[in-house]
């Protein structure tokens, strides 16, 4: 499965901004997606999971309550809404695809397949 990232750019602190991530290849709705994000000179850490079906939601503490993940299988598309953007939240963004072995949604070697990555920048 191959993803296409669009969305990312430079936002003033407090902003908003739409991240999404489409599929080709394969049909979406049978993988568990997750994103994530690696600001310089820092690993990559989890941001959100969302279920085959979009009823399980994941986030990691850092985002809760400000970024929400979404999928619309018919579209073959995943979505980050990230508001209330902070500096910190600057990196590049990542959305994946899981495997066929599951080790926890915030952990990056259930992950088999990695879009390109799109950078998100907040400006203070």
């Amino acid at each position: 499965v191959q993803f296409v990232e669009s969305g990312g750019g430079l936002v003033q602190s407090g902003g908003s901004l739409r991240l999404s991530c489409a599929a080709s290849g394969r049909t979406l709705s049978n993988y568990f997606m997750g994103w994530f994000r690696q600001a310089p000179g820092k690993e990559r850490e989890f941001v959100a999971a969302i279920s085959e079906s979009g009823s399980g939601t994941y986030y990691a503490d850092s985002v809760k309550g400000r970024f929400t993940i979404s999928r619309n299988n018919a579209k073959n598309t995943v979505f980050l809404q990230m508001n209330s953007l902070k500096p910190e939240d600057t990196a590049v963004y990542y959305c994946a695809a899981g495997g066929a072995s599951y080790y926890g949604h915030s952990a990056s070697k259930t992950y088999d397949y990695w879009g390109q990555g799109t950078q998100v920048t907040v400006s203070s």
